[in-house]
């Protein structure tokens, strides 16, 4: 398959997107068959955004008034498990656009929300969001960009990277240091003084079409301020940061399940001394490893997802869990999946190779495995001296 082949077209409301099976079904035909394609050019087709717009994917936990469709959060982890299953590039624009429309959605002002989530619900405008900067990463305590109250607006300067999604979108979400502290700021691409500078060549999740994004000297209104500042650090900052990383361990968890099924496939026909290769019991044990912790993975997910719709603080833990737990599951078996393919897993021919390179991404983005590990840890001793 290559980039500009054509995929079947959706058709006029039957190609919506409203729970894993029709995910499955869409990813099947519109996704698994070019994702290696998308990774060699390093960007997802516009063809595909159209498409995901039309199924209706792009923001569905979203009211039915503001574009979206009400989906909650179980199944919108399990929708964005399938779409990671299929190609993680995809997903990581999915979960960036989740931010940014369910922070406007949820701390919006009632004309920012007018504005804007009509456009992020259909997908006629893209989200992206700007936190990490060059040499600080997205440690809050270290953000240089400043954004200085003038003129009854502000003017906004700094530099965010590794912005998911930057080369596309159409509206970013950008923290600065104001003089009272952290602020979110809803910047349109268009504003004069903002530029954006591609990112290539990255070690997985190419196709998600990562950016440099510069600020200089760009003014902005007074409605740009999402939420009073003074408390975007602690709720705005937690809130997205949360829904992103459940996206992730999502993703991760999509990463794991196409392992399984990419080896199990490639086990049952490949033949070595007469015997296919999935008679041999270490591949046996490789492949029940993915299974069990696939399921595993899939179940933490679950309850992050049914806290979030109860909307219970204790999501936030569970979001951890189940993010760390994914990633880390998701590097392992990938690695697995790759030695069960020998040198066909090394090479372009085979998706593995590309899930391989995407899991080690999953470790890193939206809170490392360290960071994860320390916060988890945290959370056990508190709990252990509350307990009577």
């Amino acid at each position: 398959m290559t980039l500009t082949d054509p995929a079947p077209a959706l058709g006029t409301g039957a190609g919506q997107v409203t729970d894993r099976r029709s995910a499955r079904a869409f990813v099947d035909t519109h996704v698994v068959p070019y994702a290696d394609a998308y990774d060699r050019v390093g960007r997802v087709p516009e063809e595909l955004i159209e498409r995901v717009a039309e199924a209706g994917l792009w923001a569905p936990f979203l009211p039915p008034g503001s574009g979206g469709a009400g989906m909650d959060m179980v199944t919108l982890g399990e929708v964005h498990e399938e779409v990671g299953r299929g190609c993680s590039s995809l997903r990581s624009l999915l979960t960036v656009h989740t931010m940014v429309a369910w922070t406007v959605q949820r701390w919006g002002t009632a004309a920012q929300r007018e504005r804007w989530t009509p456009a992020l619900g259909s997908g006629d405008v893209l989200g992206a969001f700007c936190l990490s900067e060059p040499g600080a990463g997205s440690d809050t305590s270290a953000i240089t960009t400043t954004a200085v109250e003038s003129g009854g607006g502000w003017v906004l300067n700094g530099v965010k990277k590794w912005t998911t999604g930057g080369q596309r979108a159409d509206l970013f979400l950008v923290f600065a240091r104001t003089a009272a502290s952290i602020g979110a700021f809803l910047v349109s691409r268009d504003a004069p003084g903002v530029r954006v500078k591609p990112i290539d060549d990255m070690l997985g999740t190419r196709a998600s079409m990562l950016a440099e994004i510069s600020f200089d000297d760009v003014v902005l209104g007074p409605d740009a301020l999402l939420g009073p500042s003074g408390f975007t650090a602690g709720m705005v900052l937690t809130g997205t940061l949360d829904l992103g990383r459940y996206s992730v361990a999502a993703g991760s968890l999509g990463i794991l399940q196409a392992c399984l099924e990419a080896s199990s496939a490639y086990a049952a026909h490949r033949r070595v001394g007469g015997s296919a290769l999935r008679e041999l019991p270490l591949i046996q044990a490789k492949l029940s490893d993915m299974v069990t912790d696939a399921r595993a993975a899939r179940l933490l997910l679950a309850e992050a997802g049914r806290l979030k719709d109860a909307g219970d603080s204790a999501t936030l833990m569970a979001t951890w869990i189940a993010k760390y737990f994914a990633s880390t599951a998701a590097v392992r078996h990938a690695a697995e999946a790759v030695q069960i393919h020998g040198a066909n897993g090394c090479s372009p021919d085979f998706p593995v190779a590309r899930l391989y390179r995407d899991a080690k991404v999953m470790e890193i983005i939206e809170g490392s495995n360290e960071i994860q590990r320390i916060t988890i840890a945290g959370q056990a001793e508190r709990e252990k001296t509350t307990c009577p």
